[in-house]
């Protein structure tokens, strides 16, 4: 039960970053989602000390590392909005629920040789995964696409916490090792971008010459 209700968390804040434009909000959202996240093994698995150690680093890296690195790069920046995305955001609402019903529907289409604690958690980590994919490509501001990049990475973590009774915890520490390399420099990139160009959106990038 409570899995399930970290579950309709995860369907609200993806559907809530599909539809807003204002960074800081969007960035908060990803946090929030990170927490959902990052408390998940705590739910899934019966107490034991790795558990909680992982569940731990988990939430602080997902839920106020990644956050505060992305809040300072945006206040570096002073962008606040992203204003003009390949796809508007009422197309990006729309195609939010035909992802889920994607997602169910291929996740029947899976053979599982084992149990799954939540029906719900294979079809919500592939919309996770979709959304951030949908992120990454549909934005226009280096920022966003990061902040893609990070509800991409919640969509693996959320699956591979499906397996995780079958794959040892050290592959999912190893995952966060690189996102969090990932954004640390993606984020020192979008700075020098923008301080070089006075701008980070990734279309005018496109006219530069050698």
């Amino acid at each position: 039960m409570r899995t399930d209700i970290i579950m309709v968390l995860l369907i609200l804040t993806n559907m809530l970053v599909l539809g807003s434009s204002r960074l800081r909000a969007c960035i908060r959202i990803v946090a929030i989602q990170g927490v959902a996240l990052g408390i998940l093994p705590m739910l899934i698995h019966s107490f034991e000390l790795h558990i909680l150690i992982f569940t731990i680093i988990s939430v602080i890296l997902k839920g106020i590392v990644f956050p505060l690195m992305l809040l300072r790069t945006l206040r570096q920046l002073n962008v606040w909005r992203e204003d003009d995305p390949y796809v508007g955001y009422g197309m990006s609402l729309l195609a939010g629920p035909i992802a889920l019903a994607f997602s169910y529907w291929i996740s029947t289409r899976l053979p599982m040789p084992f149990s799954i604690q939540s029906p719900m958690l294979i079809p919500v980590a592939f919309f996770t995964l979709i959304v951030g994919l949908f992120l990454i490509v549909s934005r226009k501001k280096a920022l966003t696409q990061v902040l893609g990049y990070l509800v991409l990475e919640n969509g693996i973590y959320a699956f591979g916490m499906a397996i995780a009774s079958q794959q040892p915890m050290l592959i999912e520490l190893g995952t966060l090792l690189d996102v969090f390399v990932g954004v640390f420099v993606m984020g020192i990139a979008i700075f020098h971008i923008s301080r070089q160009f006075d701008h980070i959106d990734t279309d005018q990038l496109s006219s530069l010459r050698n």
